[in-house]
C-alpha cells in the first residue's frame, strides 16, 4: 500500500469515527492540525521521530509526552497519533491531516478553488466570486487568490478539475488560432 492510500485509510477512519461518535469534526481537525504544526515548526523534532533507527517503543513515548504537554487533544486524534508512532509511520502525518481536510470540507459542502488574475483582486471581488460561484454549484466556494501577470487580463478559475479560463492570454490564443485556420 501506498503511503497516499495508507494516510487516506488513516484520515477516513478518523472522520468516520468522529461522526459515528458525534464529534467535532472541526475539533479533530483543529488537533491534527496542531500536532502537525509541531512538526513543521521543529524540524529536527520530525526528522528524530522519522528516523527508523530509532525504536518505535521511544517515539511512542514521545508523541505521549507531547500529547500530554500540548494540551486538550480528542481522545480519537490522540489514539491516531499514537498508533502512527506505534507502526513507525509519523511521516504520514502531513497527509493525513489534507485527506482528513477534504474529507471534512466534502461533508460541509465546501469547495476549494483558485483565482488566478493578472493583478490583485480587492477582497470584495473575491467575495463577489465566490458568490456566484456558489450559486453556480450550489456548495460553499473557498477561493485562493493568485497573482500571475502572464495571462493580462480577466480571470482564471480552478473548481477541482473544473478550470473556467477567462484570460485575455487565452482569448488571444482563440483568436490567433481561428486566424490561422481561416487561412488569414
Amino acid at each position: 500500500m501506498t503511503s497516499g492510500a495508507a494516510a487516506a485509510r488513516y484520515a477516513r477512519a478518523l472522520f468516520d469515527v468522529t461522526l459515528k461518535e458525534g464529534g467535532d469534526v472541526e475539533k479533530v481537525e483543529r488537533d491534527l492540525d496542531q500536532f502537525a504544526t509541531l512538526f513543521r515548526e521543529h524540524p529536527v523534532l520530525a526528522q528524530t521521530l522519522g528516523n527508523p533507527a530509532i525504536p518505535a517503543s521511544k517515539k511512542v513515548a514521545v508523541v505521549r509526552a507531547l500529547l500530554d504537554r500540548s494540551g486538550a487533544f480528542v481522545p480519537t486524534v490522540s489514539k491516531v497519533i499514537v498508533l502512527l508512532a506505534e507502526r513507525d509511520r509519523l511521516a504520514l502525518l502531513p497527509d493525513v491531516l489534507r485527506t482528513y481536510r477534504d474529507r471534512l470540507m466534502d461533508h460541509q459542502k465546501i469547495i476549494r478553488g483558485d483565482v488566478t488574475t493578472a493583478v490583485a483582486l480587492a477582497p470584495e471581488k473575491v467575495r463577489a466570486l465566490e458568490q456566484g460561484l456558489q450559486q453556480a454549484t450550489g456548495r460553499k466556494v473557498v477561493l485562493q487568490s493568485k497573482i500571475d501577470p502572464a495571462i493580462i487580463g480577466g480571470v482564471i478559475t480552478r473548481l477541482g478539475s473544473t478550470v473556467y479560463d477567462g484570460s485575455v492570454t487565452t482569448q488571444l490564443q482563440k483568436m490567433k488560432e481561428a486566424l490561422v485556420e481561416s487561412g488569414q
